[in-house]
């Protein structure tokens, strides 16, 4: 009998023992959030910190727009708690294998309630809006808050109006001065700031754009005085530099997808804050 009771007792330690190790393993594993682009993963790490593993698809030297999946990205889908990624006229190579994943784990960005930009210039009318929503700090703020409540998570901004405030200030100083882009791609963030919009070489999807539409591109430029070229690191440069060189304008970076910021708890903040830098170096 006493042998029985000793057993009994022992199995149920062991049980307990079992059930608490079970309890701080799942305790400590963390959800894990998987992004289509490098921006989204800035915003998804600025909104979770340390309590979530976040991860991205997008190679550094791959344009958002050419986004494609190999097996490896295949297998973070599946294993992914939740995915996040613009939409389906931004991203259409992958459209199908993401429309396939439930709501319950994913974020269609261009849902979401967004702020819109007015300062369009017609080149993303085949994409029915200006997609590079991130651009804009109230919008980071309206992503960040969307993930951090499909995990459970305490609602709050990524980047304090103070700081977008900042921000704002500092642009300020050059809010009518004229620049060319390489790519059609920042209407949310002059219209975030106030901002002349740019005249750009290729359209909203890095696209080529006719001899016609060069021609007076280079007629507006050296009209308005544009002051640089900036390109994109994404990008092969080739018909920038000949444009710079036409036009005797410098060439300045601007990296609208932060391929240099580290995913951090104030991720986004810095991203917002090295592209106030980049673009204020086109008037130096």
């Amino acid at each position: 009998m006493r042998l029985k009771i000793q057993y009994n007792v022992i199995v149920g330690m062991l049980a307990l023992l079992g059930s608490i190790a079970s309890a701080q393993v799942n305790h400590t594993v963390k959800p894990r959030v998987v992004t289509t682009i490098k921006p989204l993963a800035i915003i998804a790490k600025s909104a979770l910190g340390d309590s979530a593993v976040v991860e991205y698809l997008q190679s550094n030297n791959q344009s958002a727009h050419d986004l494609s999946l190999p097996v490896s990205a295949l297998t973070k889908l599946d294993r992914a708690d939740l995915v996040l990624w613009i939409g389906e006229d931004f991203e259409a190579r992958v459209a199908k294998t993401l429309n396939r994943i439930p709501a319950s784990r994913r974020i269609t960005v261009l849902d979401l309630p967004l702020l819109a930009s007015h300062t369009e210039t017609g080149h993303h009318d085949h994409l029915g809006a200006d997609p590079h929503v991130w651009l804009n700090p109230h919008n980071a703020n309206v992503i960040a808050k969307a993930i951090q409540n499909k995990l459970g998570r305490p609602s709050s901004n990524i980047i304090t109006d103070r700081q977008i405030a900042d921000a704002a200030a500092q642009l300020s100083p050059f809010a009518k001065q004229h620049y060319l882009t390489h790519h059609d791609a920042f209407g949310h963030f002059v219209s975030a700031f106030n901002l002349s919009p740019g005249m750009s070489i290729r359209d909203a999807s890095g696209g080529q754009q006719g001899a016609k539409t060069q021609y007076l591109l280079r007629k507006t430029a050296r009209k308005k005085n544009a002051r640089c070229i900036f390109v994109e690191p994404q990008y092969a440069d080739k018909d920038a530099s000949v444009l710079a060189q036409q036009l005797q304008l410098p060439l300045k970076p601007l990296d609208p997808q932060g391929f240099d910021q580290p995913l951090t708890a104030v991720g986004y903040s810095a991203f917002l804050n090295g592209l106030v830098v980049q673009f204020k170096a086109c008037f130096d």
